[in-house]
């Protein structure tokens, strides 16, 4: 019976591989028969599970009660609490509605999104076979322990970290850990190198990598957090930081907040001093800290992200989490790993050429073509599902060869050679060789590395055509198989050597429409990166053919990141097109140093391998159909078609919100700055202040909020795929909308000014619904010319956002319903206008309406002369 594990064995974790098999069993004081049930229950008592969890959970609640700290949600609530203490239940009411509706919004896109991921959950190897004192179990994966003897077949997914003892023709396939996308062969000689890559270490099997073909034993040395896999998963704990226009709100909020403060202080204090009552001049104090504050700003973002998380979902990408759509709008740089993200994670023969009619001497005896060869020569099982099982490459040969043959001439190929033995591939000999009866000749077919196959043929001439077809096909990052046969006649005896048949080149070639995903990108002015664990060549050609790489593009390999330091690093980074031969830790010093640069980082992958670069870029975007579990609990947005012309329409989308945003900011900021200086300038102005507290709430919560929501629906603006990122620390009031909101607050003010006067100058006992009313309708025409940021309506034409119209004409049916109503007309202090007050109040908004739309002239002259500058 085996003793419990000694201490000093921890140390030795990233050795195991340069140990013998034999030294690894000792040192986990375990045998090849296994460990006993007392010995595996007390080894788990002192290592705990075979698991580990790389998202941060939350609860229902904490996920609610987290849509209430951003700042500029608890300011609202501060002034609900105040005005409840002033006796202002109403206004409280109506602030709290809306606080609790942003809250609701957020939560429930949140939640749905946590429940979609969870059905896309995919148990990772939950049972395995152990030896258990030299009997086989059945064991769930999660209670297994160091020194465990573990089975392995093809098809088996390796449930933890392993030293193999005993392996058959063993291959496993390591692309979601180490990307490299050609399944590994197996062996349990030992390694000298301590520093070997994971990809090297070929003594070892890694947790949640695939057996594709043979079987083969092993020794569990590491579990749960102490495996290669859970060593990435400790990477990607901690906070996910805010996304560009959080931060922007954030900062935002603080300005807004102090400005309003001060302002507030200074109207309560001067309406006490001159004698106005206490409460009066409070409850005043506080609608404009309410008419200061954009209330409706944060559930306006969130519905905006929300309908645009929506709108993406349609087109096959799920959104984890709410805030982070918008930061796909300011990507300035897309980091995409090759496998399974830029190419199909799937061997394919790209190409296959026969040997010159010259060489193929033994037509009078036998005549097999490069694709029977290939139809022959294969190690691959169908299963009773249909599926293939064998490795990658095998598999594409299969493939290649029956698209060649179709499946009547493949079926008939196999039936008139049968096999009568094989040599399986052969690590030393790097070859694979199938013996087959054809009539009475007998024919052995060998297939593998060119340089390994050129000493077998007798004719030189053959042999340099093969070494220079493989070295052309090679430098276009094709992985090469040769093929050959001889001859041996059963009725003379007479052996013919070795005659080459065919080569051909292999790849796992890059996804339907990436080339032109790619080309948008570039339009967009957004750079998209190659990141790779694979060989440069295969990096290079395919960085090439998808338009990623041109001939100025730089690939630097990842020790090429060990040797140089970071300066060097730096100075390189902008004309870097590939990384090539990168690990998993060399992934998201790429992605830090990008972000340090000033880019907006979008990290796109599928495997373990992508997961800490994934979390710790400004948007992380995994594949939901290929990819690994803990590279979807590590993203912000999950590809669900594994498309990544997809991801385009994701940036595409992304703009079109940031837009949006900026356009309801551009128009709740200018009425807001309107009815500030209306509330302030009055007295300066010698003018009584024309708005109560409950008439600027009304505004607020109707006349700003509805249209302004519409706003949310808004069409993509023409040339949002035309236009640079917009930078990520911009301002929100960048690009004319702080001018905007100042010149046109100022003309709403000053129009209200003029009416006010008017009215004054007519003795009109309605001047204070006048100006309510007129206030209404300016923002009403402010809405619709802000609809389109530099195209005039007349243009534009009404476009596809129909909601804002309506919401346009409703709110015009209940500001005169308002106006007509008895109830209404008392409950906001208003009278009743004859028609010609009504046409007066109208006159203000189809002056501002115009003078927005010239604004827009001026603005494009100005911005074509800045471009031809």
């Amino acid at each position: 019976m085996s003793t419990s594990p000694k201490a000093q064995t921890l140390p030795l974790a990233h050795v195991w591989h340069t140990r013998t098999s034999d030294q690894v069993i000792a040192d986990l004081s375990s045998n090849r028969l296994g460990l006993s049930e007392a010995d595996s229950r007390s080894r788990r008592e002192l290592y705990g599970p075979n698991e580990f969890s790389t998202a941060l959970r939350f609860t229902v609640w904490k996920i609610f009660f987290r849509q209430f700290t951003d700042f500029m949600v608890l300011v609202l609530l501060a002034a609900v609490g105040i005005s409840i203490w002033a006796g202002a239940v109403e206004d409280a009411i109506a602030i709290a509605a809306v606080v609790i509706l942003n809250a609701c919004i957020g939560f429930f896109q949140e939640y749905k999104a946590d429940k979609a991921l969870k059905a896309l959950k995919k148990m990772s190897a939950p049972r395995c076979t152990v030896l258990r004192s030299g009997t086989p179990s059945g064991l769930l994966s999660s209670e297994l322990v160091p020194g465990d003897v573990v089975l392995l077949e093809a098809g088996d997914r390796v449930p933890a970290d392993l030293r193999l003892l005993e392996v058959q023709g063993m291959r496993a396939d390591e692309s979601a850990l180490t990307g490299e996308s050609v399944s590994v062969e197996k062996q349990t000689a030992i390694i000298q190198a301590q520093s070997a890559l994971l990809g090297e270490r070929t003594n070892m099997a890694f947790m949640d990598t695939l057996i594709v073909s043979g079987h083969g034993t092993g020794v569990v040395v590491s579990t749960g957090m102490q495996t290669e896999l859970g060593k990435i998963a400790s990477l990607l704990k901690g906070k996910l930081g805010l996304t560009p226009l959080q931060k922007r709100l954030q900062q935002f909020g603080r300005q807004v907040t102090l400005l309003i403060l001060i302002i507030c202080i200074l109207i309560f204090v001067n309406g006490w001093l001159n004698g106005h009552a206490l409460m009066d001049v409070l409850l005043l104090s506080i609608s404009l800290g309410v008419a200061a504050i954009p209330e409706a700003l944060p559930a306006l973002i969130t519905l905006a992200l929300s309908l645009g998380a929506a709108r993406l979902v349609m087109r096959k990408v799920l959104v984890r989490q709410l805030s982070a759509v918008e930061t796909l709008g300011s990507v300035t740089c897309i980091c995409a790993d090759k496998t399974g993200t830029l190419t199909t994670n799937k061997m394919k023969v790209r190409r296959a050429v026969a040997s010159p009619a010259a060489f193929t001497d033994l037509r009078d005896v036998i005549e097999i073509t490069l694709a029977e060869a290939m139809a022959l020569n294969l190690d691959v099982k169908r299963l009773s599902d249909g599926t293939l099982s064998g490795d990658p490459m095998e598999v594409a040969l299969y493939e290649s060869a029956l698209d060649q043959l179709g499946q009547e001439g493949f079926q008939t190929c196999v039936r008139n050679a049968p096999r009568q033995s094989e040599i399986p591939f052969d690590p030393a000999s790097r070859c694979m060789t199938t013996v087959h009866r054809i009539q009475e000749v007998q024919v052995s077919i060998v297939k593998g590395a060119p340089e390994a196959i050129a000493p077998m043929l007798t004719n030189p001439d053959e042999s340099t055509w093969l070494i220079e077809t493989s070295n052309g096909m090679s430098a276009e990052g094709l992985r090469v198989l040769a093929y050959a046969l001889s001859v041996k006649e059963n009725t003379t005896g007479q052996i013919i050597p070795g005659k080459v048949i065919g080569i051909c080149g292999l790849q796992d070639p890059p996804r339907p429409g990436v080339r032109e995903a790619v080309q948008l990108c570039r339009q967009a002015g957004i750079r998209p990166v190659m990141i790779t664990g694979d060989h440069p060549l295969t990096a290079s050609a395919i960085a090439r053919e998808i338009g990623i790489m041109d001939n100025d593009g730089v690939l630097v390999e990842g020790k090429e990141l060990v040797e140089l330091g970071v300066t060097e690093i730096q100075r390189k980074l902008k004309s870097v097109s590939v990384f090539a031969r990168v690990d998993p830790v060399q992934k998201l010093q790429i992605v830090n140093l990008l972000k340090d640069s000033g880019e907006t980082v979008a990290m796109t992958g599928d495997g373990v391998n992508d997961a800490p670069a994934l979390r710790n870029a400004d948007i992380g975007i995994a594949m939901g159909k290929g990819g690994t579990d803990v590279s979807r609990q590590a993203a912000h947005l999950v590809v669900l078609d594994d498309d990544f012309t997809t991801i385009v329409s994701a940036v595409h989308e992304g703009r079109r919100i940031v837009d949006n945003i900026r356009k309801f900011v551009r128009y709740t900021f200018t009425c807001n700055s309107a009815e500030i200086l209306i509330i302030t300038c009055a007295p300066l102005l010698g003018l009584p202040i024309p708005l109560l507290p409950v008439q600027i709430l009304y505004i607020n919560l109707v006349t700003d909020g509805l249209p302004g929501i519409a706003l949310a629906g808004e069409d993509h603006e023409h040339d949002s795929m035309h236009r640079p990122p917009r930078k990520k620390d911009e301002s929100i009031f960048a690009g004319g909308v702080g001018l905007h909101i100042l010149w046109v607050g100022i003309t709403m003010a000053a129009l209200v000014f003029l009416l006010e006067a008017h009215c004054l100058n007519m003795n009109s006992s309605h001047m204070s619904t006048i100006v309510f009313t007129a206030l209404c309708f300016l923002q009403f025409a402010h809405v619709i010319a802000v609809k389109n940021e530099r195209r005039n309506l007349y243009q534009a034409g009404l476009g596809r956002n129909k909601s804002l119209f309506l919401i346009v004409f409703f709110s015009s049916i209940i500001q005169l319903l308002v106006l007509y109503s008895e109830w209404t007309r008392n409950l906001l202090h208003l009278h009743k206008l004859t028609f010609a007050e009504l046409g007066l109040s109208v006159l203000p908004a189809v002056l501002l309406f115009h003078a927005v739309e010239v604004e827009k002239v001026v603005r494009r002259r100005f911005s074509k002369r800045t471009e031809s500058v």
